[in-house]
């Protein structure tokens, strides 16, 4: 892979992020199909790539206010538990498994938000 390719997957997916509209799942597909990382790197570079992300978005959405910081704490901590255990789960899969139920989940995923009406 070209390192311009790279850095414009890179930019996209962190546009994508800055939106808040699954920039780590493009990054995802990116790794698995397009560079051949098994799924469970993938996985592991996506919860990686989320933290830097979230965090220079973040200064923004409170300026807008667009946090429930009530919900911020126990949801954070909730997620935490839940992705330590889906971490330990996803090693006893198979990867091309978990390629597979994260492809279908994408799938699933994309044609809910095709039919779905967002104009409120």
């Amino acid at each position: 892979m070209s390192a311009l390719l790279t850095a414009a997957v890179g930019a996209a997916c962190g546009i994508l992020s800055g939106f808040g509209i699954g920039g780590g799942s493009l990054l995802m597909v990116w790794l698995t199909a397009a560079v051949s990382v098994p799924q469970q790197t993938a996985q592991f570079w996506n919860l990686l790539y989320f933290l830097p992300t979230s965090l220079g978005a973040l200064p923004f959405h409170a300026k807008n206010r667009q946090i429930a910081w009530r919900a911020v704490i126990p949801a954070a901590l909730c997620g935490c538990a839940a992705a330590i255990g889906g971490a330990w789960l996803a090693t006893a899969f198979d990867p091309g498994l978990l390629r597979k139920l994260f492809g279908g989940f994408l799938i699933i995923v994309g044609v809910r938000e095709f039919f779905t009406n967002t104009q409120q």
